[in-house]
């Protein structure tokens, strides 16, 4: 089942990036999971890595499980100063149709985190490169690549990107 580029499916994977940057910024980590696949990967790796072909990743999650036991870190484990962060997401771009349905998007990400007391300040530059199939009838992340520009990572990498 090879998808079709239409405007209803610009407009779906429009929507799946403006809620997903929603999610995080409300910071309602438990719903984060549902924007994936069952099987799944998840990674958060530097720009040079990724061009290298290596394998490091700051973050790397292989399935749904995994993820939520990345949020129950976050929510009931991990001791970090309170923050708020925001998303800007650039518009979704689709660059490829899969014969098995999937569809390959990129987009641009930046990330500004708020710590109490401080300015605000960039946190994360990057790119996303997803592929993203049709699971219980919507569209979620098979994959999600975070590929991140910045050379150094702040020492709390503590929210999803």
């Amino acid at each position: 089942m090879i998808a079709t580029l239409t405007p209803e499916l610009r407009f779906e994977v429009a929507d799946l990036y403006a809620d997903y940057a929603e999610c995080l910024d409300e910071q309602r980590f438990a719903d984060w999971p549902d924007f994936f696949t069952e099987d799944c990967v998840y990674k958060i790796i530097p720009r040079e890595n990724f061009e290298r072909g290596l394998p490091l990743c700051t973050v790397w999650a292989e399935s749904r499980g995994m993820l939520k036991d990345r949020v129950t870190g976050i929510t009931e484990t991990m001791m970090y100063m309170p923050r708020t962060c925001r998303h800007i997401v650039s518009a979704p771009r689709i660059h490829a149709l899969g014969a098995d349905g999937s569809i390959g998007v990129r987009a641009n990400y930046l990330v500004v985190q708020i710590l109490a007391d401080e300015p605000a300040r960039v946190f994360q530059v990057g790119r996303y490169l997803d592929t993203l199939v049709r699971s219980d009838g919507v569209l979620r992340f098979r994959e999600k690549l975070c590929v991140f520009d910045d050379v150094l990572i702040d020492n709390s990498l503590i929210y999803p990107v």
